[in-house]
């Protein structure tokens, strides 16, 4: 089979060279016509880029590093699947790397990104604020952060979803279909996004004339040292008014009421129950699982159109990008 070259497409597609690498590099002023037409001619010749080659003269990998701390988690891994098929279509490659939330294993894991030679990196949540301090900075690797906030925010692109505005909207969810005592359950970490929907959390209830008590409307769980179903229980029955419940995540909600069940309570007419993320799993839950949905298909786009700005202009860093949730309403706070 033959082997052909930059130069062989460029005659066989009728263009200069300089317009098929524009095309190839999706770089550069081009009609769809052209691209088309470029696309068809490598296509049919089997063409395939030399990237070692083209790695050497750019001095670039072509690949992303992708820090995440649990794969596991639909969100995450929502998030993750979308950007590395955004990136995948624009000629890179990723490497996933799973944290566990480790910062030992963080850090082993950006050293060997660092070696790699990765063009960028995608860091994703974490209780602590991102700092790329210990790299030994041989190559400046540009970086933005999602859902983390970074320790220098004057070195990165910060895009997190509007936690805030997603549980202050599902806790006037819980008061305007009639609860007077909404409690908060929420894992013990403190990562950024968790902090705002506390946050937003507590305001909904201050906006409605409802005083915080962290001892009555605050529920905090570690899943690897609690039983989330001795708490709940012996939490209902110190606080047996308790009609509403905004969990900060679907997993803790879609478990919760499973135990509420156990306990004879009738969902939504005894507790109502809303969670966050919006997983698939809660439209199919019994009741189906109220929830804020993230637009994880938005958060992709944005992420991955600000690395490669920043690969291109490292400068351009210092911002907030701030993507809107939406409150998707089902059955376990409204009955039908």
């Amino acid at each position: 089979m033959k082997k052909y070259s930059l130069k062989d497409i460029a005659i066989l597609s009728g263009v200069s060279v300089a317009t098929v690498s524009r095309v190839i590099n999706d770089n550069g002023r081009f009609s769809e016509e052209t691209r088309q037409k470029v696309l068809k001619v490598i296509e049919e010749t089997g063409y395939k880029m030399n990237y070692n080659a083209k790695s050497l003269r750019m001095n670039r990998s072509f690949s992303i590093g992708i820090l995440v701390p649990d794969i596991s988690n639909y969100f995450f891994s929502d998030v993750v699947q979308k950007i590395e098929e955004i990136l995948f279509d624009k000629g890179y490659s990723t490497i996933i790397c799973n944290t566990a939330r480790s910062q030992a294993k963080e850090t082993a894991y950006l050293k060997m990104l660092e070696g790699k030679g990765v063009d960028g990196l995608v860091v994703i949540s974490g209780a602590e604020a991102f700092d790329f301090d210990y790299s030994s900075n041989e190559k400046h690797i540009p970086y933005i952060c999602i859902d983390r906030e970074p320790k220098t925010r004057e070195d990165t692109v910060f895009i997190s979803s509007n936690h805030y505005q997603g549980a202050f909207e599902a806790t006037e969810e819980l008061i305007h279909v009639g609860c007077k005592h909404p409690l908060i359950v929420m894992h013990g970490r403190k990562s950024t996004s968790t902090k705002e929907r506390f946050n937003g959390f507590k305001d909904a209830l201050k906006k409605n004339n409802i005083s915080f008590s962290s001892k009555k409307y605050l529920l905090t769980i570690d899943p690897d040292k609690h039983d989330l179903s001795q708490l709940i229980e012996t939490h209902l029955a110190k606080n047996p008014e308790i009609d509403g419940i905004f969990c900060v995540n679907d997993s803790i909600a879609l478990e919760l009421m499973l135990i509420l069940r156990q306990l004879r309570k009738v969902i939504p007419k005894d507790i109502k129950i809303i969670g966050f993320d919006d997983t698939p799993a809660a439209k199919y839950s019994f009741p189906p699982l109220s929830s804020v949905k993230q637009h994880t298909e938005k958060i992709a786009e944005i992420a991955v159109s600000n690395l490669l700005n920043l690969i291109q202009h490292p400068n351009e860093t210092n911002k907030l990008l701030i993507v809107p949730v939406s409150l998707i309403s089902r059955q376990s706070t409204r009955e039908p």
